[in-house]
């Protein structure tokens, strides 16, 4: 039996990003990032793998595109590499780096299906590393430039931008934990990354609406968790307030108010933490509210009290009995529905879409040589149902793209995990798809009436 559709027009999509998929990391005038930097520090990845090759999409773009116009996609989400543009993340344009995201923008036009274009993800040119990196307020202003010269070259044929993808880990992963580019562990950098970040996505807004395109729309995509306290005691549900206000609303309320939520700077200053915020800082932020919010949902997070943080004072838990993925993570899909809905009742009901969700599978059952992961299968098609019960009650969910189009660089995991619904060789570099993507390309065909 079928169920019923996703409203007409839905945005069927899937996405790659541009460190992971692309390779070419020394050609045609690309500059260094901090990945690429990163990649280079003993014990950092896996397997000491790099995105040097990764899946030679700068080469093969063409073939890929085929296996988006088979799938039916009616979108595809990638990222630009700033230092494929700039080199030194400012001054002269490289050209031959311009060259090739337009000529994929074109030929995705051609075959009818929308590019949406992410302006960062992650690859910061390491020469503004060396300058600060995230750390410094310089850095948004050159994103900005950044992001103007990307409008004012595509500007007419694309119609929807994300300016950053999970501000949360490139900043708490990069310059707290340390185990992401560019591997600093100072929790005060991290929060005043942070900080960065949100002026550079809103300098880029500030950008984009003076010469938007008539019909163009410019939004962000933040990594969201729904937070559960481990027991119902009251430590670990203030250990739930505090891990909801460090990776969600830290970054949801500037976005939507132009103010941090007044709890986590209270606790960051008992600690003597603050990002230097400048006095226009907020009304940058509030004037420039994103048209659209990008969804990245995996997994909800589960937290006691500990004192093992000492500025968050708490830790996450994973169920031992609970259903995992090949990363760990816990299988949760209803979390998806409760995040679409908070952020309708909590953040004036905004205009949504699913920028990342997927599952990172073994992929060791084959079916007359073809993968036969039906754990994938299963992973989006529960949260595609919570999504449209999301639909159902209200929330303005316009689009949903599949993590990811391509098995790819899983960034510290290096090559061990495999999220793509195509299946990739990486030392042939074919393509084959896995069951999961005849699957999605029924979905899509139906318009989500085909989740059976």
């Amino acid at each position: 039996m079928s169920e019923p559709a996703f409203p007409e027009g839905f945005l069927w999509g899937a996405a790659t990003a541009s460190y992971q998929v692309e390779g070419a990391a020394r050609e045609d005038g690309k500059g260094e990032s901090i990945w690429d930097r990163f990649c280079r520090v003993p014990g950092a990845i896996a397997n000491g793998d790099t995105g040097d090759i990764a899946c030679d999409h700068y080469h093969r773009w063409r073939d890929d595109l085929e296996n988006m116009r088979d799938l039916g996609l009616k979108a595809y989400r990638f990222s630009v590499s700033w230092p494929r543009l700039f080199p030194t993340g400012k001054g002269k344009l490289n050209r031959r780096g311009l060259d090739f995201y337009q000529a994929l923008v074109d030929a995705l036009l051609e075959n009818r299906i929308e590019p949406v274009l992410t302006m960062y993800h992650w690859d910061l040119p390491q020469a503004l590393q060396e300058h600060g990196g995230w750390v410094a307020r310089d850095t948004a202003s050159w994103f900005a430039d950044y992001a103007a010269c990307l409008f004012s070259a595509l500007g007419d044929r694309v119609r929807t931008w994300i300016t950053l993808n999970e501000p949360w880990v490139s900043s708490f992963l990069g310059y707290a934990q340390g185990i992401h580019a560019p591997g600093i562990r100072s929790f005060a950098k991290a929060v005043e990354a942070s900080h960065t970040l949100l002026l550079a996505h809103a300098k880029a807004v500030q950008a984009y609406r003076q010469v938007r395109p008539a019909k163009g729309r410019i939004g962000i995509s933040l990594d969201l968790h729904p937070v559960y306290p481990l027991t119902d005691g009251l430590s670990d549900q203030e250990a739930a307030r505090i891990a909801d206000g460090h990776q969600n609303r830290w970054f949801l309320d500037p976005l939507f108010t132009g103010a941090y939520p007044a709890d986590m700077r209270e606790l960051y200053a008992r600690c003597g933490i603050a990002p230097r915020a400048e006095p226009d800082d907020g009304e940058l932020l509030r004037n420039n509210p994103p048209d659209f919010l990008g969804v990245n949902y995996y997994f909800p997070q589960r937290v006691f009290a500990s004192q093992a943080h000492a500025v968050l004072g708490f830790e996450s838990h994973v169920p031992a009995d609970c259903e995992k993925t090949d990363m760990g993570w816990e299988v949760h899909p209803r979390g998806l529905r409760e995040l679409l809905m908070r952020l309708k009742a909590d953040y004036g009901n905004p205009a949504l879409m699913i920028t990342e969700n997927g599952v990172a599978c073994r992929d060791e059952s084959r079916e007359g040589g073809q993968v036969a992961d039906f754990d994938r299968v299963d992973f989006i098609r529960s949260h595609l149902r919570e999504a449209r019960r999301a639909i159902a009650d209200g929330a303005r969910l316009e689009g949903y793209f599949l993590w990811s189009l391509l098995d790819n660089f899983e960034w510290a995991e290096g090559y061990s995990k495999r999220f793509g619904i195509t299946r990739v060789d990486f030392k042939s570099q074919g393509r084959t798809w896995k069951k999961s993507a005849s699957w999605y390309q029924r979905v899509i065909a139906s318009n989500g009436a085909a989740l059976e």
